[in-house]
C-alpha cells in the first residue's frame, strides 16, 4: 500500500510523492525556548520522530530540520525578570528540551537551526519581499503585505472576513490591513538584544526565521512540514504566504498537524493554569510510558490527559518488556531449528497489518494494537512445551523492530540492564546458598519477587521469567 497522508492544505488524504525520489525533506516547528515544555509540545516531537523513522523504515533518506526559536517578546521578557542575557536562557532550556526529548526517545534532528544564527538569511528574504513590493517599512518595523497574496488563508481554509475578525490577528494602526504581519521589528527602548538592519536596529518576526532557515537547509519546496493544529494560523499560514512570494515556488507539498492535548474536558491550554510539563512528568513516570500515551490516539485526534490514562499504559508496557524478556530466557531450553511455518506467515502476516496502519495517514494507535498482537504471539511461543530458537528469535525481532526501532516503545538498553541485574542477583544467591546463609538467598528471591521476577529451580539450573 502506498503511503496516504492527511494534507491540511487540501483537506484530503493524498498519495505521498516527495519532490525527489526515495528522498524526504521534513521541516518540523520547534519550541520557543523560554520555558521547559509540556506534554502538548511533546506530543509534536514524539508524533513527527515516528514519522522520521517509518520513512526511513520505507526505504527514503529522510532530512529531517527542528528549529528553536531563541529570541522573541517572551524570551525578552522572561530573561529581564531574571536579569540575564536572551541567549544565557535560551541556552538554558534548549538544553532542558533535550534531556526531556532524549529520555522520550525522540531521535534528535539533522539539523536544529537556531533563529539569531540565521539573521543574514532574514534580512536577505525581507529585502527580496520589499523589492518585489509585498513588503513595506513603517518606521524601522517591515510588515508583509498579506492580501496581496491572493490564496491567502488558503492553509486555515478562512475567508477573509473570518481572518479579520480573528482574535489571534494583531491590532496596530500602522499597518496597512490588519492582517498583514510583522517580518521586522523594531528594537524597543531597553530590549537587550537587537541586530543592525537596513530599517535600523531590531530582530526578525516569528514567522520569517522559519521560512529562511528551511530554505537554506532543505530548498524552496519542502515535502512535508509540520507542527501542532495552532500553529496552523497564523504562523504556518504566514510562512507559506511569505516564501511562496518570495520564491515563486509552492512552498511544501504535504502539511501534517497533530492535534490538541486536553485536560479532562478542557484543552490545555497557558490561560488556563492546567499546563503539564515534561520534566515533572519524567519525575514520575517511566518516560516510554509518556511516550505510550502520545501515539495511543490517531495524531489528528485530540487526546485527553489523566494520571489513571498512564497508569494503564505502564501495565501495556509491562506486558511488552515481561514478553521480550520471556523470549530471551525461552531461547535457553529452545530446540535448534529455524523459525516454524505457521510463526513466520503469522509475523508476515503481522508486517501487512501494522504497514497498512501506518500507510493510512500514519495510525500509530492501530500500529500499537499489532504490536500487542505480536505480543501475544510471543506469550504462546514460550508457553509451548517445544518451540525452535527461530520461532523465538524472529519473533523477538519483530518486536524490536516494529515496537522499538519504529515506534520507540521497547527500550532494548533497559532490558539488557535488567537481564544483566538480574542474572547478577541470581549469581549472588546462589552463592548464600553455598555458603548455607539461607536466610540471605531467600531475602534475594523475595527482593527479586518485588520487581515482579520470578525464579523456578529445576535440575537444569535456576530459570527465572517476570510476572
Amino acid at each position: 500500500m502506498t503511503l496516504q497522508l492527511y494534507n491540511t492544505l487540501t483537506r484530503r488524504k493524498e498519495a505521498f510523492q516527495p519532490v525527489k525520489e526515495n528522498r524526504v525533506n521534513m521541516y518540523v516547528c520547534g519550541p520557543t525556548v523560554y520555558n521547559y515544555i509540556h506534554i502538548g509540545n511533546a506530543r509534536v516531537f514524539v508524533f513527527f520522530d515516528v514519522v522520521r523513522r517509518y520513512l526511513a523504515y520505507k526505504g527514503y533518506e529522510v532530512t529531517y530540520v527542528q528549529n528553536f526559536t531563541d529570541v522573541d517578546d517572551k524570551l525578552i521578557q522572561a530573561a529581564a525578570a531574571e536579569n540575564i542575557p536572551v541567549l544565557t536562557l535560551a541556552n538554558r532550556f534548549i538544553e532542558a528540551y533535550f534531556n526531556d526529548m532524549d529520555a522520550l526517545g525522540v531521535q534528535r534532528g539533522d539539523i536544529h537551526p537556531r533563529a539569531t544564527e540565521h539573521i543574514p538569511e532574514m534580512i536577505e528574504a525581507i529585502s527580496q519581499l520589499m523589492d518585489k513590493g509585498y513588503a513595506y517599512e513603517q518606521d524601522g518595523d517591515v510588515y508583509f503585505r498579506a492580501l496581496r497574496k491572493k490564496d491567502y488563508g488558503k492553509l486555515s481554509h478562512q475567508s477573509l472576513p473570518e481572518l479579520k475578525s480573528g482574535a489571534r490577528v494583531e491590532v496596530n494602526d500602522r499597518k496597512e490591513t490588519p492582517l498583514d504581519f510583522a517580518l521586522w521589528k523594531k528594537a524597543k527602548p531597553g530590549e537587550s538584544i537587537a541586530w543592525n538592519s537596513p530599517w535600523g536596529k531590531g530582530r526578525p518576526g516569528w514567522h520569517i526565521e522559519c521560512s529562511a532557515m528551511s530554505r537554506k537547509y532543505l530548498g524552496e519546496t519542502l515535502d512535508i512540514h509540520a507542527g501542532g493544529a495552532d500553529l496552523c494560523f497564523p504562523h504556518h499560514e504566514n510562512e507559506i504566504a511569505q516564501s511562496e512570494c518570495w520564491t515563486g515556488k509552492p512552498f511544501a507539498r504535504y502539511w501534517l498537524h497533530n492535534g490538541y492535548i486536553n485536560m479532562g474536558s478542557e484543552k490545555m491550554s497557558k490561560s488556563l493554569g492546567n499546563i503539564v510539563r515534561v520534566k515533572e512528568l519524567r519525575e514520575k513516570y517511566d518516560p516510554r510510558s509518556l511516550r505510550y500515551f502520545l501515539l495511543s490516539a490517531h495524531y489528528r485526534n485530540p487526546i485527553s490527559f489523566s494520571h489513571e490514562s498512564i497508569h494503564q499504559i505502564e501495565k501495556g508496557l509491562e506486558r511488552l518488556d515481561t514478553a521480550v524478556l520471556n523470549l530471551r530466557h525461552r531461547k535457553e531450553s529452545a530446540m535448534e531449528g529455524e523459525a516454524a511455518e505457521g510463526v513466520r506467515k503469522r509475523l508476515n502476516a503481522l508486517t501487512v497489518e501494522f504497514e497498512a496502519s501506518m500507510d493510512d495517514d500514519l495510525n500509530t494507535a492501530n500500529g500499537i494494537t499489532v504490536l500487542h498482537e505480536a505480543v501475544r504471539t510471543a506469550n504462546e511461543l514460550v508457553a509451548a512445551p517445544v518451540v525452535t530458537l527461530g520461532s523465538l528469535e524472529e519473533t523477538e525481532e519483530w518486536i524490536r523492530r516494529y515496537g522499538g526501532e519504529i515506534l520507540g516503545l521497547v527500550d532494548i538498553t533497559a532490558e539488557d540492564h535488567l537481564e544483566q541485574e538480574v542474572e547478577r542477583m541470581i549469581q549472588e544467591r546462589q552463592q548464600a546458598r553455598m555458603d548455607r546463609d539461607f536466610a540471605r538467598a531467600d531475602a534475594i528471591r523475595d527482593e527479586l519477587a518485588a520487581k515482579g521476577i520470578l525464579l523456578e529451580d529445576t535440575p537444569q539450573g535456576v530459570r527465572w521469567r517476570k510476572k
